[in-house]
């Protein structure tokens, strides 16, 4: 016997309005949970954004410790020579306070956002040891120089790491780079450990 058409059409416009009923009911085609289980579900969907959150941030926080501050003038670099640490003050219209010891001179320099620049220079004039404190990163290629393609490797290691949410700490043959804090305090050191004057420890570097 032939199909009616009609009957037909009817049939399947019915099927389809049932099956949007039935999506309605649900969230993007997930059968909706209740009591407990939906609990679980809330915690763990939480759970998730704060983990994501946390991710997001260890990556930002990587960012900024490579290359945050690029625009600022270039400091004396790790390892290389003092004699840029005076045009950089200037350049940066920065204050600077050096403190001459019997193993090394301390300058200090603070720049206008902030944030203070320690350079540890040895008797022969290297610059053995670099720290810094404030709201801002400073530019660390241009203080780490030839040591900063190293530091970027340790970096990214450490973010692959099980504890890539904590404090960085590299701990490399021939550079030691340590840095923690969060947005407007920030805080760290690197220094070259062949390099540091007899007597001279790296407690003393900050």
């Amino acid at each position: 016997m032939a199909s009616n058409p009609g009957i037909v059409g009817k049939i399947l416009v019915e099927e389809r309005n049932k099956r949007q009923r039935v999506g309605l009911g649900t969230t993007q085609g997930v059968t909706p949970v209740s009591g407990a289980n939906q609990k679980v579900s809330l915690m763990t969907t939480s759970k998730q954004h704060e983990m994501a959150r946390g991710s997001a941030w260890a990556k930002v926080a990587g960012i900024a410790l490579i290359a945050f501050g690029l625009g600022l003038p270039a400091f004396a670099a790790l390892g290389g020579d003092a004699s840029s640490v005076q045009t950089d003050q200037a350049y940066m219209k920065a204050s600077i306070k050096t403190t001459a010891g019997q193993a090394y001179t301390l300058h200090e320099i603070k720049t206008p956002m902030g944030t203070v620049v320690h350079e540890f220079v040895s008797a022969d004039g290297r610059v053995f040891a670099i720290a810094w404190h404030g709201p801002f990163m400073p530019p660390m290629q241009q203080l780490l120089g030839s040591y900063f393609q190293q530091f970027s490797a340790g970096v990214q290691a450490h973010h692959a790491g099980p504890v890539r949410h904590g404090p960085l700490n590299i701990q490399e043959a021939g550079l030691v780079v340590q840095s923690s804090g969060h947005p407007r305090g920030y805080f760290g050191r690197a220094y070259v450990p062949a390099m540091l004057p007899q007597g001279v420890t790296p407690d003393q570097l900050r």
